[in-house]
């Protein structure tokens, strides 16, 4: 697997579409993706929430498709398809047959150029994202905790909102912000395709080519400018909402995608909470002090285009005081800037950390992952290749110093979420 990017063929149009393709006879199909630059980081207030509308628009009436008939198509021909937003940008993808790499490559011509935008079908797929919201976000406690840690933890940046939009703006969003959003940001000077599996890269292009040079390049979507001041003092929020179990997020400012802490950092919250070897596990879930507790900053391709957050958090078990719960799970987080890790648990969790994403690689889709996002979000796929040895390399002093520099009560957001009774709960109002 150590060369496993060694056959990447990068090919560039003249409209400005790049074109990677991963060449693997492993299996008879192919992994055919479309990744935009268009995430929720690249809205504005107002329209937040539109990047991952179109996710839902896009699998619409098109000139020459009827509502939903993209996904016949692929299935019928022996395919899976799907798509996903996130902060920094907006995914499609079909895994099919390799002998259906043309049909994968017209049909998303098709909807990239041809996209048909109403009013009717925006009011109707903006209803399916509001019934998404209220079913993750609203009707979920440790969802409403974590969108209001990155509304409080993100004061100037556009990570504030949530990738799902807020309620007023997602009712909001007119056809003509839609039709500027599409001619913005699905523009091929904004798109990256990925085909990873049994192909032949020459003749890939080729037929990448058929359909997609014609296409007009775009003025360039405005950058995103905004960059989060450095925190100078804790923060602190509380969510009341009917729930079980009281819970807690924390959210620590730290480095984007292309910085090297971000290693050593991925390493941090192996040790703290991936597996039931982990400190988290071994200290409160299993002696029955909380019901989980969790460390994430994110996994490669999975990383943030700009500063992000490590989120620590915890749902306590019954009885258990949240505010001792939280001391204590902070405590043992910020005990890594003050005790240098021990070489056997940090080999074990580079270990973990190395064949989780190496095993990844097994499969066309998430080679084809790992391109697609790194040029998205770091503009340059060729990051890919340092990955495993950014792993291998991880020194105890390393994850000693990013603990001191970034694991920092000024540096964090604490947001709690406090159960309350139904009459409390009506009494607060009606959340959006």
């Amino acid at each position: 697997m150590a060369d496993v990017w060694s056959g990447v063929r990068e090919f560039d149009l003249e409209n400005g579409l790049k074109v990677l393709a991963l060449e693997d006879h492993m299996v008879p199909s192919v992994s055919f993706q479309v990744h935009f630059a268009a995430g929720s980081r690249n809205e504005m207030p107002g329209i937040t929430g539109i990047a991952h509308l179109f996710e839902h628009l896009m699998f619409k009436r098109t000139t020459n498709l009827k509502p939903e008939e993209f996904s016949r198509i692929i299935q019928a021909n022996g395919g899976e398809l799907n798509a996903f937003t996130t902060q920094d940008c907006t995914a499609y993808f079909e895994n099919l047959p390799s002998d259906r790499l043309e049909l994968a490559a017209r049909l998303e011509a098709e909807r990239i150029s041809n996209l048909l935008l109403d009013m009717e079908g925006i009011k109707t797929e903006r209803e399916v994202v509001r019934s998404e919201r209220r079913l993750r976000i609203v009707n979920s406690p440790d969802g409403m905790a974590m969108e209001q840690l990155y509304a409080t933890a993100f004061d100037q940046h556009p990570y504030q909102w949530p990738v799902i939009g807020w309620d007023s703006d997602l009712r909001s969003i007119s056809v003509e912000e839609c039709r500027e959003f599409y001619r913005t940001y699905y523009a091929p000077n904004n798109a990256v395709i990925v085909m990873v599996g049994d192909l032949d890269p020459q003749r890939a292009l080729e037929t990448v080519r058929k359909y997609f040079d014609t296409m007009e390049r775009q003025k360039p979507p405005p950058p995103v400018r905004s960059r989060e001041r450095p925190q100078r003092g804790e923060k602190r929020a509380v969510v009341r909402k009917m729930a079980r179990l009281p819970l807690f997020c924390a959210g620590y400012h730290v480095p984007n995608i292309t910085h090297p802490d971000i290693y050593p950092l991925l390493a941090v919250a192996t040790l703290l909470a991936h597996g039931r070897s982990a400190r988290f596990y071994q200290k409160f879930v299993k002696t029955g002090k909380a019901v989980e507790a969790g460390a994430d900053v994110g996994q490669p391709p999975f990383l943030s285009a700009d500063d992000g957050l490590m989120i620590i958090n915890a749902t306590a078990a019954p009885a258990v005081d949240i505010s001792r719960l939280e001391r204590d799970i902070l405590d043992e987080t910020e005990s890594l800037a003050r005790t240098p890790v021990a070489a056997e648990e940090l080999e074990k969790a580079k270990k973990q950390l190395r064949s989780s994403y190496l095993l990844s690689l097994q499969t066309n889709f998430f080679k084809g992952l790992v391109l697609g996002q790194y040029q998205t979000r770091a503009g340059d796929w060729r990051m890919a290749e340092h990955i495993n040895q950014r792993y291998q390399t991880i020194l105890a002093e390393d994850v000693l110093r990013v603990a001191q520099e970034y694991l920092r009560p000024s540096n964090r957001t604490v947001v709690t979420l406090v159960p309350v009774t139904e009459d409390e709960n009506t009494r607060l109002g009606p959340i959006e």
